[in-house]
């Protein structure tokens, strides 16, 4: 399998200095960082057992990691036609989504679904785990007063979208919920700067083939260092359950309240094109 490209992704939020970039076999670990989802359990196969709520704790700061991770789910063609025109599509086997999302002229990149992007604890573990990722915005915020700074607030992407889960604890409803609420904590403060989550009721979904919840989180962001760090943000979900009992998700979350912020309309336009690889 040939090399991945390499994935250098700094998150718009409160940074702390980059750690060096190692090369694994397929892409390199660029912008290590620390978070740790407290906020709420989860159900993710690669982040190993969930952590009960009281049990964790982790520093945290804002930049996640990128490395391979190969799919343990059917090979399946990523060059399905988009549901709207001029539109892109990404698929995740392993988790069994497929999604769309707006042209490369709208500032939307596809990332190779050999990529996982991370949020990991105080000893690089991970703790929230997305492949079959995209991203909006890559840059980041435009007032950010030095957008070469690696490591800075304002020069990662505005909004991000990915596929989760794997494993069989919980329920789909409290899934859908843990997956809203952990990245919402992890991708806008962490155990150091902790966010202020607000995690809706799982609802019904029931569309493309899934037939699963979803949930919001509404995210108040607590440490403002820099204008192009987010005062609020929104994090949407959706869960699925497999014939085999394991359980999957879908997210996507995204700054509020800076320049060119995506839209909650644009994300909800984006969830109506979600669907299953097997549907």
């Amino acid at each position: 399998m040939s090399q991945s490209k390499v994935l250098q992704r700094i998150a718009p939020r409160p940074q702390s200095p980059a750690i060096p970039s190692r090369r694994t076999k397929k892409t390199m670990i660029a912008a290590l960082g620390l978070g740790v989802a407290v906020a709420l359990t989860g159900c993710n196969e690669d982040v190993g057992k969930s952590k009960k709520d009281k049990g964790s704790h982790s520093s945290a700061s804002k930049k996640p990691s990128a490395e391979s991770s190969k799919s343990s789910g059917p090979t399946r063609p990523s060059g399905k036609k988009p549901m709207v025109a001029g539109w892109q599509t990404q698929t995740s086997a392993k988790h069994h989504f497929r999604y769309d999302v707006p042209g490369k002229a709208k500032k939307w990149k596809i990332i190779s679904p050999e990529t996982a992007l991370s949020y990991t604890d105080k000893n690089g573990k991970p703790v929230v785990v997305m492949t079959g990722t995209a991203n909006y915005r890559e840059g980041g915020c435009a007032s950010s007063p030095n957008p070469k700074a690696v490591g800075e607030a304002g020069k990662g992407q505005l909004a991000t979208v990915g596929t989760t889960g794997g494993g069989t604890e919980g329920s789909l409803q409290e899934n859908a919920r843990n997956w809203a609420g952990n990245w919402g904590f992890a991708a806008y403060g962490g155990e150091d700067h902790k966010p202020k989550i607000k995690v809706s009721k799982a609802k019904p979904w029931k569309q493309g083939g899934i037939e699963g919840y979803t949930a919001t989180a509404e995210v108040t962001v607590t440490n403002r260092p820099s204008s192009c760090v987010p005062p609020k943000a929104i994090v949407h979900s959706i869960a699925q359950k497999l014939p085999d009992g394991t359980m999957h998700g879908w997210v996507i979350y995204a700054d509020q309240g800076v320049p060119k912020a995506l839209k909650d309309s644009e994300m909800k336009k984006i969830m109506k094109t979600v669907r299953s690889t097997d549907s």
